[in-house]
């Protein structure tokens, strides 16, 4: 048994082995390991007496789960009304040429996953983009570059270098 199935062990202690604990004990995993493992997936499955495709559905439906493991920084770009009509979009699709990733992806070497949310609750300073849960208001592809970059601490020809033809 693995260190990260003893610590799935002592979290599926805390849960009665009933079906309807079976979002509670993927969170817990998920806050736990920063994702949920296939291995993971099977025990919270076994342990709640639910069919593993079911809990396998129950994790794709809600977009808070994750089956991947995330990168070490996170950006999110809100898709709200706001965001949206003020150029979250184009935020997405530029994040998305730079780092050669698709919203709900990780780079190859696992240092950024981007994602989209549907609204962070700061419409007034659209759009807007959270980097590592910092929030950046009136958002532009010029000031998420600096962020990589201040984040990572890299020269910008490492993150922001054109894909390779």
């Amino acid at each position: 048994m693995t260190t990260s199935d003893q610590h799935i062990d002592e979290l599926m202690d805390q849960y009665p082995p009933k079906p309807e604990y079976l979002i509670g004990l993927l969170q817990d995993i998920q806050d736990q390991q920063g994702y949920i493992s296939y291995g993971a997936m099977l025990l919270a499955s076994e342990h709640t007496k639910v069919p593993l495709s079911q809990a396998y559905s129950v994790a794709t439906f809600y977009q808070s789960f994750r089956l991947d493991p995330p990168g070490e920084h996170e950006i999110k770009v809100c898709l709200g009304t706001a965001c949206h009509l003020n150029g979250g979009q184009q935020l997405v699709d530029g994040l998305s040429r730079k780092l050669q990733i698709e919203p709900g992806e990780t780079t190859d070497d696992m240092m950024f996953t981007l994602s989209t949310v549907n609204c962070v609750g700061a419409c007034a300073i659209a759009p807007v983009a959270v980097v590592d849960e910092n929030y950046h208001a009136g958002a532009t592809m010029q000031k998420l570059e600096r962020e990589m970059r201040k984040v990572i601490d890299l020269s910008s020809d490492k993150i922001m270098g054109e894909p390779n033809a």
